[in-house]
């Protein structure tokens, strides 16, 4: 198997942790680097949170790089009412000091792209580092294959304000930047940019169920994603009445490995930088402005198809009972709707 070269770059994260894993777990996928940048927690503890992962991964030979600290130009807000302190769930699992992060992420994906051929970036958080590239290093955008965002949203209702996702919420400038590079900047010309918003990310929801099920076939798995994931849960139970939680960036993962797991289409994206709809990505699909496609927006996904990937994945999910307990374990998500009474 001829694996992709990939750089991810994430702000661990409960969700971007259970993306790495994904990631590592797939032979798919010649994983580069990992870029952190400040998002759910700052960049620091995003880094250290990477390396944690690396090590339950057995991959601590995979570099990681601490970016940008702060957003190109809002007040920096992080989400650790989300993911808590330490940005695992409160989990408190101690730091990993055989292998430290290096620092110089934008300097280390410029050089990065162009020294290999075909590089992907699978950008989980917000999007300041790859925004700080474009501006600092465009000559380097030759090098990049496809490129895949977490973030946005185009008809489902955002997390953290009424109109936006966080990623873009947290840096809009930079998301605006990127996004607009993909229309204007000539070394991206007929590329599009993948938005894996919240359209398709908010159908993936781990369930106790599924996480007990993890628990059976992999004790040890099951008690770090049952560690990192509690704080998680607890936090959709109260601020969305789900039971479970949604997490988002594996499907980014997973999407890019297997393209038959999500559905969407062509349409040029603008990102909203101020006001009350700050963060908003807005989905010209209707041609309104007449302007070229720069975004290929997922609208559909099979969340069966995607659970049992990253089951197969991350615990090695392979016995002839997996497919008979997943359909018993996974269900349509419910779309919660405003209570107005």
């Amino acid at each position: 198997m001829n694996a992709r070269k990939v750089i991810i770059d994430c702000d661990p994260g409960i969700d971007d942790a259970l993306a790495l894993m994904l990631a590592l777990a797939s032979p798919e996928l010649e994983i580069l680097g990992i870029t952190v940048v400040s998002g759910n927690v700052p960049v620091e503890k995003g880094a250290e949170n990477a390396l944690k992962v690396l090590d339950w991964m057995n991959h601590t030979d995979i570099p990681v790089y601490c970016g940008e600290p702060l957003p190109l130009v809002r007040d920096y807000v992080d989400a650790m009412d989300t993911h808590g302190e330490d940005g695992l769930g409160e989990s408190a699992y101690p730091p990993i000091t055989s292998i430290r992060p290096k620092e110089h992420a934008v300097s280390f994906l410029a050089d990065t792209l162009r020294r290999e051929e075909k590089v992907s970036i699978i950008a989980l958080g917000p999007l300041t580092n790859i925004a700080r590239l474009i501006q600092t290093a465009p000559d380097a955008l030759s090098g990049l294959d496809e490129f895949v965002s977490m973030g946005g949203c185009y008809k489902s209702h955002g997390n953290c304000s009424p109109v936006a996702e966080y990623n873009y919420w947290c840096d809009p400038h930079a998301a605006q930047l990127v996004y607009e590079a993909f229309s204007t900047e000539p070394m991206l010309s007929g590329r599009l940019l993948h938005m894996v918003g919240l359209d398709v990310t908010r159908k993936i929801v781990l369930t106790p169920n599924l996480l007990e099920y993890i628990r059976q076939l992999d004790p040890v798995m099951g008690k770090r994603l049952a560690d990192i994931t509690r704080f998680y849960f607890d936090f959709h139970w109260n601020q969305e009445g789900i039971i479970g939680c949604v997490i988002n960036d594996p499907l980014a993962v997973a999407y890019f490995i297997d393209r038959s797991l999500c559905d969407g289409f062509a349409a040029y994206t603008a990102i909203e930088t101020e006001g009350i709809c700050l963060g908003q990505s807005v989905v010209d699909a209707y041609r309104f402005w007449n302007k070229p496609a720069n975004s290929y927006v997922l609208t559909e996904t099979d969340h069966f198809s995607f659970m049992k990937f990253f089951l197969s994945r991350v615990i090695n999910a392979q016995n002839p009972l997996s497919d008979t307990v997943l359909h018993q374990l996974v269900t349509v998500p419910c779309q919660n709707k405003p209570d107005y009474t």
